[in-house]
C-alpha cells in the first residue's frame, strides 16, 4: 500500500502523536509544546487538503465515491472502518482551519493561562476528525467522548467563577447526552445486530414491522444526544452562556463543535432513513424541520435581547444551527448543496466573531453600558450639551481595524449581499421554491423557513449595528485596546476565507452540489464500504 492509501488515518494519528509528544515536556517549556502543536496542526491542514483532493479526484474519475480504510485489515462490517467522502473531507479541513487560527490567537497569552493547553487542543482535534471519518456508531461514540473530554478541560482553561460555573453546566449536560448516546446505540444494535453505518443502511429496510418501534425509539434517543450538541431548541439553553464564558481561542474552535451534531444528523438521516429505507423513510425529518424553525426563532430573539457581545455571538451560533437543522428537515437534494455552503461560511464567520469579541471588550470602559442606559433613561443637561462642540475624533488604527472586522462579521452573519452568507441562504431558498411542484401550493413550513431566515438576518443586522455604534461610535470615550498582530491576524484570515467563498461562489456551490448528490444517493457509499476486500500483504492478511 502507498502512503496515499494511509492518508485517511493521518488526521487521527497526527493529533494523537502530537498530544502524546507534548506530555514529554513540562509546562515551563511552553515554546516547545506550542511548536509541536503548531507543526502538527499545519500538517493536519495539509493532509486535509490532500484528502479533499483525493475524494474529489476519485469522484470525477467515476471509479468510487469514497475512500475507505480498514483498521487491522478486518473487512466491514466486522472491523473498524474509516470513510472519507466529500462531506467528511470538508469537515476535516474546516476543523484544521479553525484549529490553526485558534492556536495562533492563543499564542498571544491564552496558552499560558493553565496547564496542558496544547495536549487538550490536539486531543480535541483528534476527536473531531475521528467523528467525521468513522463509519461505525460505536467508534463514533469513542471519538465523541474524546472530543468532549478535551473540551471540558479547554472550557475550564483560564479558571474564573463564570467560566467554572458554565463549565460545570456544560459537563453535566454532555454527560447526560453521552448516556443517551449509549442507550440509543444499544437499542439499535439490539434490533439490527450491527453498528456499521453502511451495514445499518442495508438492514434497516428489512427490519420486521413489530421491531420498527424499538428501532425508531433508539434512533430518536440517539438523535437527541446529537441535537444537544447541535444546539436545537429546547436543548440549547446552556450554549450562549458556555460560549460567552470560554476563552477567545477556545470559543473560536468551539464554533465547529455544534457542527459535529449537525454533521452526524445529516449523515445518518440521509444514510439510514433516506429513500431506500422502506417503512422508515423520512423518519425524524418533520421533527428536525419544526425544531430547526424553533431554534431560529429562539436564536433571533436572543440576538435582539443580548446586552453583551459574547452572548450575541452565542445566540448567532443558535441561528446558524437552527438554519442547518431546518434545511436538513426539508430533505431536498438541491437544498442540501446550499446547506453545506452555509455550514462552511457560517462556521468560519462565527469563529472569527467569537475571537473578535475579546478584542472588542478590551475597548469598553467598565460600567459604560450601565451609564449609557442611565443617560438614555434620564437624559443629559441640554445646557451643558449646547456648550460642547464636537469637531471630530481621530479613530486609532487599532479601533479602525477592529471596526472593519466587526462590520464584515455583521454583514456575513446577516446574509447581506453579495457576501457568502447571502449566497448560501439564496441557494437554499431558491432550491426550496424551485423544488416544489408548480401545480401544488407551497407548504406552510417553506414559508416559515423563508420568513425566519429573512427575519433572523434583519435581527442580526440590527443587533450588530447597535453593538457597533455602542463600541466604535459612542459619545462615551473608551480606551484604545492593546491588540497584537498575532491576535488580529487569525480573525482577518477567517474573514478573508469567507470573502474567498464569495468570489468563488460558483465553483464552491458546484462542489457542494456534488457532495449533496452523494449524500442523497448512498448506494455507492454503502457498496464502497461493504464491498471493499482486505488488502493483501506479503505475510498474509492481518
Amino acid at each position: 500500500m502507498s502512503f496515499l492509501d494511509h492518508l485517511i488515518i493521518m488526521p487521527i494519528l497526527l493529533p494523537l502523536g502530537a498530544a502524546a509528544l507534548t506530555l514529554l515536556f513540562d509546562d515551563t517549556r511552553r515554546e516547545i509544546k506550542a511548536g509541536i502543536n503548531f507543526a502538527a496542526t499545519i500538517l493536519l491542514v495539509a493532509v486535509a487538503i490532500a484528502l479533499l483532493m483525493q475524494t474529489d479526484a476519485v469522484t470525477r474519475e467515476g471509479t468510487e465515491l469514497t475512500v475507505t480504510y480498514q483498521l487491522g485489515n478486518w473487512p466491514a462490517p466486522f472491523g473498524i472502518v474509516l470513510v472519507a467522502d466529500r462531506l467528511s473531507a470538508i469537515m476535516v479541513l474546516l476543523a484544521g482551519i479553525l484549529g490553526i487560527n485558534a492556536l495562533i490567537y492563543s499564542m498571544a497569552r491564552w496558552q499560558a493561562a493553565g496547564p496542558h493547553f496544547h495536549m487538550l487542543f490536539q486531543m480535541l482535534l483528534m476527536g473531531l476528525n475521528g467523528a467525521f471519518l468513522t463509519g461505525d456508531l460505536f467508534n463514533l461514540f469513542v471519538f465523541f467522548e474524546v472530543m468532549l473530554a478535551a473540551s471540558y478541560g479547554l472550557l475550564l482553561h483560564g479558571s474564573g467563577v463564570l467560566r467554572v460555573r458554565a463549565g460545570l453546566h456544560y459537563i453535566a449536560i454532555n454527560l447526560a447526552a453521552s448516556s443517551l448516546f449509549l442507550i440509543g446505540v444499544s437499542l439499535i444494535y439490539g434490533v439490527t445486530g450491527t453498528l456499521n453505518m453502511a451495514d445499518l443502511a442495508l438492514r434497516i429496510p428489512h427490519v420486521p414491522a413489530n421491531d420498527l418501534g424499538l428501532l425508531h425509539a433508539g434512533a430518536a434517543i440517539l438523535g437527541i444526544a446529537f441535537l444537544v450538541k447541535a444546539g436545537m431548541w429546547p436543548l440549547n439553553f446552556w450554549l450562549p452562556t458556555t460560549y460567552a464564558a470560554a476563552s477567545a481561542p477556545v470559543a473560536g474552535l468551539f464554533a465547529i463543535m455544534t457542527k459535529v451534531g449537525v454533521y452526524i444528523v445529516l449523515r445518518l438521516t440521509l444514510l439510514l432513513f433516506g429513500e431506500h429505507a422502506g417503512a422508515s423513510f423520512g423518519f425524524g425529518q418533520t421533527f428536525l424541520m419544526i425544531g430547526g424553525l424553533a431554534t431560529i426563532a429562539f436564536g433571533t430573539v436572543g440576538v435582539l435581547a443580548s446586552q453583551s457581545t459574547g452572548r450575541l455571538a452565542g445566540y448567532s451560533v443558535l441561528v446558524s444551527s437552527g438554519t442547518l437543522l431546518a434545511a436538513i428537515g426539508m430533505g431536498d437534494r438541491a437544498v442540501t448543496g446550499g446547506l453545506l455552503f452555509y455550514l462552511v461560511s457560517s462556521t468560519l464567520t462565527i469563529s472569527a466573531f467569537l475571537m473578535l469579541v475579546e478584542l472588542i471588550e478590551r475597548a469598553r470602559v467598565a460600567g459604560a453600558d450601565v451609564l449609557a442606559v442611565t443617560m438614555e433613561a434620564y437624559g443629559e443637561d441640554d445646557e451643558e450639551l449646547e456648550h460642547e462642540e464636537e469637531v471630530g475624533v481621530v479613530i486609532p488604527s487599532t479601533m479602525a481595524i477592529l471596526g472593519v472586522c466587526f462590520a464584515l462579521c455583521g454583514l456575513l452573519l446577516s446574509g447581506v449581499p453579495p457576501f457568502s452568507g447571502f449566497i448560501s441562504k439564496f441557494a437554499m431558498l431558491s432550491a426550496v421554491l424551485q423544488s416544489e411542484d408548480a401545480a401544488s401550493p407551497i407548504p406552510a413550513s417553506t414559508w416559515w423557513l423563508i420568513g425566519l431566515l429573512i427575519i433572523s438576518g434583519l435581527a442580526s443586522l440590527i443587533a450588530m449595528t447597535r453593538t457597533g455604534i455602542a463600541t466604535f461610535w459612542a459619545t462615551l470615550e473608551g480606551q484604545t485596546p492593546s491588540v497584537r498582530v498575532i491576535e488580529i491576524a487569525p480573525i482577518a484570515i477567517l474573514i478573508a476565507l469567507c470573502l474567498g467563498l464569495t468570489v468563488a461562489g460558483g465553483p464552491v456551490l458546484r462542489f457542494m452540489d456534488l457532495a449533496a448528490d452523494a449524500l442523497h444517493t448512498p448506494t455507492d457509499y454503502i457498496e464502497d464500504i461493504i464491498g471493499t476486500t482486505p488488502a493483501a500483504h506479503a505475510g498474509g492478511a492481518s
